[in-house]
């Protein structure tokens, strides 16, 4: 079955590509291993070199493939090359401290000499999602290849020319073949991949269901995973807050990506004291946003990604209004070419519906009325999800309170969550396990190897 690309804007088929067969996968296999045996022995320098030229490639065709991104998946053009640019900082910043973050660590011990050193494992999987079709790759290729280790791409089926537009990039930049490879397989192939002796690790970003298929698959096989799953991420809002930049930042953390993020704000919770304010403006400014062409600067918010996601984001909204929940903008898919759905607001919603209780991947906000920051965080932890959380106050005593209470793997106080290559990111719960980015995330697919010397 052909592999197929699609403008979401539009709902034009752009490219169609044949799914690699069992005999083009073995042979991907074999250099794969062939590879590692050379790049493991690379020194750090060399690998700093090529990682630094991949930055400045992806630095001067960052208009080139943004349009990729936008075209293909229907990202806003401005936001598709801010993914660019953050790639490039991503690659720099491992370039830069790799070598330091794996360096030998020196242990006190009754040895004449005892240490720890980190050595790559081999061949890592990445089965990657299309929200983010550049970023999500290389914030994995990144790392990876700076250990020493060779990376294989399953990329999400509706981005196949971003996929191999980032081989393409790695390979220009010097990366012998086999280090980085992109394979356009069907998902029924993906676990012949894990099960494969060669194959080392692997990692997914993706849904809750999909991990739980990879990491068992993995587990069965006793192989080291890394899930960063889905998220419903709250937003909280207490009242000694900047109204404004609470206010601005709620519509962005729900709209951006169209609202197809796994740490974009989908609960809202405010206190009771400037909740009436807050969700009136909330409702005016969701419903203000300019929606169309993803390609033309001035628009605000684009299409979601395909057919399939518009409709479950149209029945979860549906499902939630039956169990009860107050409709105040948005709640319907916009006729006509492409997949756009209009920003939606949901109050007086259940913990039995959708919007309560599952990742919502579009523009539909649900907001809840608290009375303090207690009955926020209770709230906020209510849900079977922990990747992200973000809380507006400049009471000290509540900052300390938010950061030490939400179970979730990342906590921002007065700013929305987001990913940077400093810092780890992952999630606990359903949202996953294990740690992508900072020094946390080069360490994940690495053997932490004891030395010890009498």
């Amino acid at each position: 079955m052909p592999i197929a690309s699609l403008n979401p804007a539009t709902g034009e088929k752009l490219k169609e590509f044949p799914a690699f067969s069992d005999s083009e996968i073995e042979k991907r296999l074999k250099l794969a291993q062939q590879a590692f045996s050379h790049h493991r022995r690379r020194p750090f320098a060399k690998r700093t070199q090529l990682m630094m030229a991949t930055a400045a490639i992806l630095d001067q065709e960052k208009e080139k493939l943004a349009r990729i991104i936008t075209l293909e998946m229907g990202k806003l053009f401005r936001a598709a090359q801010d993914e660019i640019v953050k790639c490039a900082r991503g690659c720099r910043f491992y370039a830069e401290n790799s070598e330091r973050f794996l360096e030998d660590e020196t242990a006190q011990t009754d040895a004449a000499r005892s240490y720890v050193r980190y050595q790559p494992l081999g061949p890592v999987l990445a089965i990657m999602p299309w929200n983010f079709p550049f970023w999500q790759v290389f914030r994995f290729a990144a790392p990876t290849l700076m250990a020493g280790n060779v990376g294989l791409l399953k990329h999400a089926a509706n981005v196949p020319q971003c996929a191999l537009a980032i081989e393409n990039v790695l390979c220009r930049a010097g990366f012998e073949e086999g280090v980085f490879q992109t394979l356009l397989i069907e998902a029924e192939q993906v676990e012949k991949l894990i099960v494969d002796t060669r194959v080392k690790a692997v990692t997914l970003t993706g849904s809750e269901k999909a991990g739980s298929e990879v990491g068992s698959a993995a587990a069965r096989q006793i192989k080291k995973s890394v899930l960063e799953l889905g998220g419903s991420d709250a937003f909280i809002v207490m009242p000694s807050a900047d109204f404004e930049a609470a206010l601005s930042t709620a519509v962005k953390a729900r709209t951006i990506n169209s609202g197809q993020s796994c740490i974009a704000a989908k609960r809202f919770f405010v206190a009771d004291k400037i909740y009436d304010d807050f969700l009136r403006q909330f409702v005016e400014r969701m419903r203000a946003l300019r929606i169309g062409d993803p390609l033309d600067e001035t628009t605000e918010l684009g299409p979601l990604a395909t057919e399939q996601i518009l409709q479950g984001v149209h029945e979860q909204v549906q499902k939630s209004i039956a169990a009860g929940a107050k409709l105040l903008t948005g709640g319907n898919r916009i006729y006509g070419p492409g997949f756009f759905y209009e920003p939606t607001v949901l109050t007086n919603v259940s913990r039995e519906s959708p919007a309560y209780c599952e990742e919502v991947f579009g523009p539909v906000a649900s907001i809840f009325r608290v009375r303090d920051a207690a009955e926020a965080i209770e709230m906020a932890n209510d849900t079977t999800f922990g990747l992200g959380a973000s809380a507006w106050t400049n009471d000290p005593a509540e900052q300390e309170l938010f950061t030490s209470e939400l179970d979730a793997g990342m906590v921002f106080i007065n700013a929305m969550v987001a990913s940077d290559p400093r810092l780890p990111f992952g999630g606990v719960k359903h949202s996953g396990f294990g740690r992508e980015l900072g020094a946390a995330g080069i360490r994940e697919f690495v053997n932490t190897k004891t030395i010890w010397i009498s």
